[in-house]
């Protein structure tokens, strides 16, 4: 027997007719690329989105079509979003921070009918256009005011709109349909596709809004800082309106001032972001003896957040840090660090400890941790092992089948060392790559990285497994100094005593100008592997 309850098909286009109709005065306000701000409302977004939609319509674009974008997070962005999955196209944000060449190939491979960029990126554009022939239009995201001379036909996004009605009615979708595509950063081989549906988009913006998640409601001014070209800024473009909470979108302008500068200017109560980005804007308020007049929370995930970022948000700023964790192929929440209630009569200490874990899993995802042979370990927040995960917004399979099937008994294998206790706090030890095995015993990186960065003469460290002819291998801290501080190779490891088992310390410290990053702001190791293959440690 079934129930007798409507059956409505989970859509994108639903988000933005729900902000309409309940929230459509709540504001959208975009620094925008070409200098200043603008703002409107998510009615007027509504209406753009249809009348972009007529826009693709006349283009030829067809259901399934790939619509690219090399974009900043900003309002036209937003209305690509809306307007390429509510008419049964796909949105492609691609990641403009890759390799040329990368870009060619994921294009190519997406087989993208149109990409849509923003004017920073016309240098990119011209390298990519003899490279990318299936590309049948080159859309300017600006007005003809300020359209550049290129060396390609291009078109302009803003006549395209104006030029056709509102007059859309979004079609009644399958909600199993795609609606986006993103592509994992390729640190190893080329990037892949994850292909997200209506449905798996709609459940993971409702799990990612509720309280013991991200906590999102119409009383919040929401910032992503995160790119909506990585993972599509989280998902917060569709948890937003989903609420019905206020849009910022920060454009270029990435630097600690100009966040600062924003986040006062519009209220911002909530935020979200790599940890690289923090730092920035930590030091520029520490430098000018600055505070937030707004901010409540902000989600820092990507990479594993030092505590020393969270104790300085929280302590110094009363700013609440959601450690959370995800992947491209979670959509991508998995985890978010928020304390139950039990938690709340601990010493600090206690809850210090526990908010360096990456979080809780939401109710949507399903964990766990299995030893070399599959065989499940216990929940003792001790045991470690590769950690499985498995739900309705998780990957199945890489677009075009990539890679073959990436499942293992239905779950899918993140590339992560973790532990997991019995409340579903979990913690990343390491990337499965990046684990360093000394004498048949693992030590994990991001530990050590932790404890470097807690010194107040570090700015960023990285930490490597280096060969050794006794232990196999054995660590090496990598360290980019604080502007003006100054610690020694000795200083740095006599810091780790105490605060790590003693055979973890590293046995060797390197100080570098810079740390090399992926293009969505993790430590890139294989670079770093690669450029210290050679180094001899005291100890070997």
């Amino acid at each position: 027997m079934y129930g007798l309850m409507m059956n409505s098909p989970l859509s994108i286009a639903s988000l933005i007719r729900h902000a309409d109709r309940y929230h459509g005065d709540t504001e959208i306000v975009s620094r925008l690329v070409e200098g200043g701000i603008h703002r409107y409302t998510y009615t007027d977004a509504h209406r753009r989105s249809r009348q972009l939609a007529n826009a693709f319509r006349a283009l030829g674009v067809q259901t399934a079509d790939r619509i690219g974008t090399l974009a900043w997070n900003g309002f036209r962005h937003f209305e690509i979003y809306f307007a390429a999955a509510g008419m049964g196209a796909i949105c492609h944000t691609i990641n403009p921070r890759l390799f040329p060449e990368q870009i060619a190939y994921i294009i190519d491979h997406a087989d993208d009918r149109f990409i849509h960029f923003d004017l920073t990126f016309l240098p990119l554009v011209e390298q990519l256009a003899p490279l990318c022939p299936g590309v049948r239009g080159w859309i300017a995201m600006t007005d003809r005011a300020h359209m550049p001379a290129a060396n390609i036909d291009l078109l302009c996004f803003e006549e395209l709109v104006n030029a056709h009605s509102d007059d859309f009615d979004w079609p009644a979708l399958d909600e199993n349909l795609a609606s986006s595509l993103c592509y994992t950063s390729g640190t190893t081989g080329n990037p892949k596709g994850v292909l997200y549906s209506h449905r798996s988009t709609i459940l993971h913006a409702y799990g990612s809004a509720l309280p013991d998640a991200l906590n999102l409601s119409a009383r919040d001014v929401v910032l992503p800082v995160v790119p909506m070209f990585h993972v599509n800024a989280w998902g917060l473009p569709y948890s937003a309106p989903l609420c019905g909470a206020k849009l910022v979108f920060p454009g270029a302008q990435l630097d600690g001032a100009s966040l600062h500068e924003l986040f006062e200017a519009e209220g911002v109560t909530c935020s979200a972001g790599v940890p690289t980005i923090w730092l920035g804007l930590l030091n520029h308020l520490k430098a000018g003896g600055l505070r937030f007049g707004s901010l409540k929370r902000t989600v820092i995930g990507g990479s594993a957040c030092p505590p020393a970022m969270i104790r300085s948000f929280e302590d110094d700023f009363g700013v609440q840090v959601l450690h959370a964790w995800g992947m491209t192929e979670m959509s991508p929440l998995g985890t978010v660090n928020t304390f139950k209630n039990r938690h709340l009569a601990q010493t600090k200490a206690e809850r210090d400890a526990l908010q360096n874990k990456q979080g809780r899993v939401i109710y949507g995802v399903d964990l766990k941790i299995v030893d070399d042979d599959g065989r499940e370990l216990p929940r003792d927040g001790k045991a470690y092992g590769d950690l499985l995960v498995r739900g309705p917004w998780i990957c199945s399979e890489y677009f075009k089948g990539e890679g073959g099937n990436p499942l293992v008994d239905g779950w899918f294998p993140t590339g992560d060392v973790a532990t997991l206790d019995q409340d579903g706090f979990m913690q990343i030890t390491d990337r499965s790559k990046d684990v360093i095995k000394s004498g048949g015993e693992w030590i994990s990186s991001i530990d050590l990285e932790n404890t470097a960065v807690a010194h107040p003469a570090v700015a960023e460290a990285a930490v490597i497994g280096v060969a050794h002819p006794k232990w196999d291998e054995r660590p090496l801290l990598i360290v980019m100094k604080k502007p003006g501080a100054d610690v020694t190779r000795e200083e740095l490891l006599q810091f780790f005593e105490g605060r790590v088992a003693k055979w973890w310390i590293p046995d060797d410290v390197a100080f570098v100008d810079s740390l090399p990053h992926t293009a969505t702001g993790k430590l890139l190791k294989t670079r770093l592997r690669e450029d210290f293959r050679n180094h001899r440690l005291p100890t070997a």
